[in-house]
């Protein structure tokens, strides 16, 4: 139990009301791990599922490109694990042209256009609302992802009727529920880019991936095509002038950072990384069973325009 603002985090209890014989049926939460007489078992009890969606991103010297996808993925199996609900696996690659750095550079990055990424998103939703499926729950792991999907968010939530959420259990300027945990003060940004967070969650992922000897700290910095009159702090597209945000300019990750990592990696530590993924699953948890409860009514499932 972790005191923190005045409230207990305890582990959730598993679900009371038969809910061990109804665990007892499946192998996997991960929905690629069974097969259809699974999910037809499922779903003659529930009907919410996870997809965990993030990035595949350069994340400075030290962090794999799989970051922001750990935290997504991480986060979708201790939740599923949590309360027994499906999840599928994860939409790997996320909105991410900031990440691509000069031709020829190396940096790994792969991004889908806006466009894309809505596509992938709808179809997947729409297949799972076509076999049943009435609460959809995106897991999202990286934070450009939110510039780009309120479109199909609204989309499938006029369309069909189903409660559609996204969720982005992670720290980037907000603190939220890991407040005290990080011990970088605001100005080296814990939850920014390769930072402490992001560090201490791949060590407490796989640590065999995490190069310490490379981390190093960095800061944000403005563009080179901005006056020294304005100011940078973090990975936001806005900028500080006259200690005001209220410009935002399209900048590329390499502008304002050469090395990839907006912070200090080198508090991180394994520890922190658990600490986070517990309290923010079961958060994340608590609110997912709260919105179970929902009355919902698919009034549009079939998903008839499947092919181009």
């Amino acid at each position: 139990m972790i005191a923190e603002n005045g409230r207990d985090y305890k582990e959730l209890p598993h679900l009371t009301t038969g809910d061990e014989e109804f665990r007892s049926k499946f192998l996997s939460w991960d929905i690629g791990d069974l097969t259809f007489v699974d999910i037809k078992e499922y779903l003659t009890q529930k009907d919410l599922i996870i997809v965990p969606m993030a990035s595949l991103e350069q994340h400075g010297p030290h962090l794999p490109l799989y970051t922001d996808t750990v935290t997504a993925v991480e986060m979708s199996r201790r939740v599923s694990e949590l309360i027994g609900v499906l999840h599928t696996p994860p939409i790997w690659m996320g909105y991410s042209p900031q990440h691509m750095h000069e031709p020829g550079n190396g940096r790994g990055t792969i991004t889908m256009r806006s466009t894309t990424m809505l596509a992938i998103m709808y179809d997947v939703a729409r297949s799972l609302i076509h076999h049943g499926f009435n609460r959809i729950i995106f897991m999202n792991g990286h934070g450009s992802n939110v510039k780009i999907v309120d479109p199909v968010l609204r989309k499938l939530r006029y369309e069909t009727g189903a409660l559609i959420s996204f969720v982005k259990p992670y720290m980037e300027r907000y603190v939220g529920i890991l407040e005290g945990l990080m011990e970088n003060p605001p100005e080296e940004t814990p939850g920014w880019h390769a930072s402490e967070l992001e560090t201490a969650q791949d060590l407490a992922w796989n640590e065999k991936l995490v190069r310490m000897d490379r981390a190093e700290h960095t800061k944000a910095h403005i563009p080179a095509f901005l006056p020294p009159t304005f100011a940078k702090k973090d990975g936001m597209p806005d900028v500080e002038f006259e200690g005001y945000n209220y410009f935002n300019f399209p900048m590329d990750h390499h502008e304002f950072i050469e090395s990839g990592v907006i912070g200090n990696p080198l508090r991180a530590t394994k520890e922190k990384g658990e600490e986070s993924f517990s309290r923010l699953s079961n958060y994340v948890a608590r609110g997912i069973l709260e919105l179970m409860k929902v009355p919902v009514e698919v009034h549009n499932r079939e998903f008839i325009d499947r092919v181009m």
